[in-house]
């Protein structure tokens, strides 16, 4: 929570996403009481004028995940990420029926009928897909044009400052549906520290989405010098 707090102050976000229960957990928490305790914290800690956003990692069957929804309904959270098994798309829609709090998921989904499904069925309120795990921009643009057709927000999964949030900020520029947020890792990632030329950065609460030819970004020589490739031949 106290580092959240610093990290409004030095780069001016708005909007924080933190971790309940254990992936793939069977109902179990990291510890007892944790999700608990740290929800109320963290909130305490930026405010209310600030969105706080809770992943579920796939933890919890529905009646738990229906239990913790309603705390984090208490402590006015914006979404409810993945509360559910992802693959359990029946569990996940009876938790968004049940609560207010929008249900948001997808990152785990790489196929096209399998995202109509989760969409049609509203297991889900906000999509989530990862460029990457998906398969490139054009899929995900097919994913963000089903949401968009049923009124729903699109804020896709980008886990580290990698190339997978340049794809991210490109795509957001261009859907109409575009949720409020990009994610944006606040974690130290020693493989991609030296990526690119100009890195990604935060000012006020904002990313710029690169300009310039292609993606707008420059890997640096010495990132490529000092990583390995695989050449298939078939």
């Amino acid at each position: 929570a106290a580092r959240l707090s610093k990290l409004m102050d030095s780069h001016g976000y708005t909007a924080f996403k933190i971790r309940a229960g254990t992936t793939c957990g069977h109902n179990q928490d990291a510890w007892r009481g944790r999700t608990e305790t740290l929800v109320p914290t963290v909130r305490k800690a930026i405010g209310n004028d600030a969105t706080l956003l809770v992943d579920g990692n796939s933890c919890y069957t529905p009646d738990k995940a229906i239990e913790v929804g309603r705390m984090l309904e208490d402590n006015n959270v914006g979404h409810f990420e993945e509360p559910c098994p992802y693959w359990e798309l029946e569990w996940t829609a009876e938790v968004a029926a049940a609560l207010d709090v929008p249900v948001a998921g997808g990152e785990q989904d790489n196929d096209l009928a399998q995202w109509r499904r989760m969409i049609a069925m509203n297991a889900v309120d906000i999509v989530q897909p990862d460029v990457c795990y998906l398969g490139g921009i054009t899929r995900s643009l097919r994913v963000a044009q089903m949401a968009e057709e049923a009124n729903k927000l699109c804020v896709p999964h980008s886990a580290n400052r990698s190339m997978v949030t340049v794809f991210t900020l490109h795509l957001l520029g261009a859907i109409p549906n575009a949720g409020p947020h990009l994610e944006f890792s606040i974690e130290p990632s020693r493989w991609t520290a030296n990526l690119l030329t100009e890195p990604l950065e935060a000012e006020n609460g904002h990313v710029q989405i690169p300009k310039g030819p292609g993606w707008g970004v420059e890997i640096t020589p010495a990132y490529l010098e000092n990583t390995t490739r695989d050449v298939s031949e078939k």
